[in-house]
């Protein structure tokens, strides 16, 4: 099939190109981007006045399939991911059973070909069933398409067992997916430590909690050499280690997700669970520091940490309700909406950041770009469409959002996954 993109304005990180183009696709690689392109074609897409992308790659989801298919599904986390322009992402390994050899990496991503819109890249544990004790099969894993190993949701608090994980992930050239967090200081704490925390009466998480692990998984990355990426970075502080990483040259990338670059715990008005996120809203000192890191390229990529809950379990208080809020369907507005109509991102540097930069971390050379030759994963994005956020309209099972009746400016018209036109109108397109 081909498909012709007319009139868009092309945002393609990969080669500069920042301009009013025509896109041509064939099959399931773009064959050509020029002006005026005249050719038949079985469709013609007019994206007239609406931005052209390489298809956002989030590298944080949790599609909670197998074992917890109740809060989402391969199917419908897809049907998700290609709503908000996403045409890859990175389902992290906490399911049930925990990913954590080959066979189970191999499993999941044949049924995702089957039952996903969107391309799926399963990643593996770090250590076996995510207890702490033994390495996981890094080599089964990686041998299986496996990109990169996270133990998502905890920290390795052993150190020399996460350095021997750092260095099999190095020997197989998979990446390390950092969730920084020293469980031993979290004690209970369910929001971040402020007077807002003790306004509610609620347990705190020190952003040290955070620090302290960032500091030791950037020293390891500097030893073994692994390429480490830094999970929903939250304050000040991880920004500014990261910033330091990337001055020593070390091969250390950082993602921050909508919620910590657009809430802090001023915007938490009672004790509600939909604001219970790990990390948690941090303070609004945080959220700006965040912003300017953003802004100056030391953090590399936006992602969403898509951690979808049943109703049950968040719909109560913070206490009792699960970590983990949704985002796939949001994120592209919420970024164009708080940080490209703000000024602190170009439009360029939004692809940047959900795309080209995911793309080079996970070594994927053919994704990330709108350029001859390259897969034809591809959103054709509105920036002037306003709406309100509407949790009931979500295609995910989860409707854990603390965005629920949020203004945003910004809409993704089609999204396009190797040259399938599977999301446009506002309807997937199975």
């Amino acid at each position: 099939m081909t498909i012709l993109i007319k009139n868009g304005h092309v945002l393609d990180p990969g080669t500069g190109l920042d301009d009013i183009c025509d896109v041509l696709i064939d099959g399931d690689r773009i064959t050509e981007v020029e002006k005026n392109i005249e050719t038949e074609s079985d469709r013609v897409i007019d994206a007239d006045g609406c931005w052209v992308m390489p298809g956002f790659i989030d590298l944080h989801v949790h599609f909670r399939d197998p074992g917890l298919e109740y809060k989402e599904t391969l199917a419908t986390g897809g049907r998700a991911a290609v709503r908000g322009g996403v045409t890859t992402v990175c389902a992290m390994p906490n399911t049930k059973p925990v990913i954590d050899n080959g066979v189970k990496v191999r499993e999941v991503m044949e049924r995702a070909k089957r039952e996903s819109l969107t391309n799926v890249i399963q990643l593996g544990a770090v250590t076996r069933g995510q207890k702490g004790e033994e390495l996981a099969d890094i080599n089964g894993m990686a041998e299986n398409g496996c990109r990169a190993i996270s133990e998502d949701g905890k920290s390795v608090m052993n150190a020399s067992l996460y350095r021997k994980g750092m260095q099999a992930a190095k020997k197989e050239g998979v990446a390390v997916f950092a969730h920084c967090e020293d469980i031993t200081m979290v004690e209970g704490g369910v929001m971040n430590a402020d007077e807002k925390a003790r306004e509610l009466g609620l347990p705190g998480i020190t952003n040290a909690v955070e620090d302290v692990i960032v500091a030791r998984d950037i020293l390891l990355a500097k030893e073994t050499g692994v390429q480490l990426h830094l999970c929903h970075c939250s304050t000040a502080d991880s920004a500014k280690m990261l910033a330091l990483a990337k001055e020593e040259g070390l091969p250390v990338t950082g993602e921050v997700c909508p919620h910590h670059f657009i809430l802090s715990t001023d915007d938490i008005c009672e004790d509600d669970g939909n604001f219970k996120m790990n990390p948690p809203l941090r303070s609004r000192a945080d959220v700006e520091a965040l912003r300017e890191a953003l802004k100056n390229d030391v953090v590399d990529v936006i992602a969403t940490d898509h951690a979808p809950h049943a109703e049950a379990e968040k719909n109560r208080s913070m206490k009792l309700a699960a970590f983990g809020i949704v985002g796939l369907e949001t994120s592209a507005a919420l970024t164009y909406t708080e940080l490209v109509e703000k000024g602190v991102l170009t439009p360029m540097q939004m692809a940047e950041k959900m795309s080209y930069n995911p793309a080079r971390i996970l070594g994927l050379s053919d994704k990330g770009s709108v350029s001859t030759g390259k897969i034809a994963d591809v959103v054709i994005f509105d920036p002037r469409k306003e709406y309100v956020i509407d949790k009931n309209t979500f295609l995910s099972k989860g409707k854990n959002t603390p965005f629920h009746g949020r203004k945003v400016k910004g809409e993704v018209r089609c999204t396009i996954v190797g040259g399938r036109i599977v999301y446009e109108g506002g309807k997937t397109i199975d």
